[in-house]
């Protein structure tokens, strides 16, 4: 039975379950099977390489019902990238880690909806001022980049802020649909869910990369600034990337201004790793949920598990909380 929330009717959507654009990750094949499943795929901008974009834009070519998500302050720098999208006649576009407003009227006049990822209070006010259509209120659990208010805390207050005025969706650590039917119960409309669609057949990301999610322990992410210095790119605060821990977070944890000043050695050292597939080095981006996260199913078997066991929670109709199988 689809959950009818504020989200669903102002998307047209199924259920209230929405693909995180996770970089490169959420491709079209991902956002499309999100869709087809009854969620809402946004497909990852990443950092703006313009020939990937074109492509995986021709993808979903025709397709009603998919967005596409920018990095804000990376997008500031080829803001052609916007065209390129609002081309693809997206039903949404959403904007984290920056100001919107600079983009909120051309995204509008295409008929977009504006979606807008926050991590405080001041961000929901400035989205809300630029016109967003939906908040996203992450939390720090997210996998990636974020900030440091935990989903638990951040989600009640930005729809206290909301006030009913726009949809408010809540990110971070959630796999499941306990983890849905608790921020609905917080008063979210929604779920945008990243690290349980990345241990998915249809995302991009390498096998070894999805087997290290489905395999690891709960406490194996950190959040810090090392994979970001190793790749030469230095995020705007309050910004740090949640990765799962492997050896390079291991040798480098403590040693960062160190690894500042031998920034352009770390550098070519981590693009080979990257390239040779050597996740040791390599980060894989996966949130604080990887101890939900036990096999690699398909999008569609994701969405509908998410889907039914919250429904299932929310009208009482489970006797026990324990996750599907």
């Amino acid at each position: 039975m689809p959950i009818t929330t504020p989200l669903t009717q102002l998307l047209g959507i199924k259920y209230p379950i929405l693909l995180a654009p996770m970089d490169t990750i959420a491709g079209s094949r991902l956002t499309r099977a999100v869709s087809e499943a009854g969620g809402f795929g946004i497909l990852g901008g990443g950092y703006g390489d313009q020939e990937r974009l074109e492509a995986e834009t021709r993808q979903l070519g025709g397709f009603a019902s998919f967005g596409i998500g920018f990095i804000t302050w990376s997008l500031a720098k080829q803001p052609r990238l916007l065209d390129i999208a609002l081309d693809a006649n997206p039903q949404a576009i959403m904007l984290s880690f920056g100001d919107p407003a600079p983009f909120a009227a051309r995204i509008k006049s295409r008929g977009a909806r504006l979606i807008c990822q926050v991590q405080s209070e001041d961000m929901a006010n400035q989205a809300l001022d630029a016109g967003a259509d939906i908040l996203i209120a992450q939390g720090t659990e997210a996998g990636g980049h974020g900030a440091s208010r935990t989903t638990v805390d951040i989600v009640p207050s930005i729809v206290d802020l909301a006030a009913g005025r726009v949809p408010v969706v809540a990110a971070g650590g959630i796999a499941d649909g306990r983890g849905l039917a608790a921020m609905m119960m917080l008063g979210a409309s929604g779920a945008l869910i990243g690290t349980r669609f990345y241990a998915s057949v249809e995302a991009n990301g390498a096998e070894e990369a999805k087997q290290r999610i489905r395999d690891a322990d709960p406490n194996d992410t950190v959040r810090g600034v090392i994979v970001d210095w190793s790749r030469s790119l230095f995020w705007p605060a309050p910004f740090t990337a949640r990765t799962l821990v492997n050896d390079h977070i291991r040798r480098w944890t403590g040693r960062e201004v160190e690894l500042m000043q031998r920034a352009a050695e770390v550098t070519v050292a981590y693009a080979a790793a990257k390239a040779a597939g050597n996740f040791e080095v390599a980060a894989v981006f996966a949130g604080e949920a990887v101890g939900l996260i036990h096999d690699i199913p398909s999008a569609a078997e994701i969405v509908e598990r998410i889907a039914t066991e919250a429904e299932q929670l929310l009208t009482g109709r489970r006797n026990s909380i324990a996750p599907l199988a």
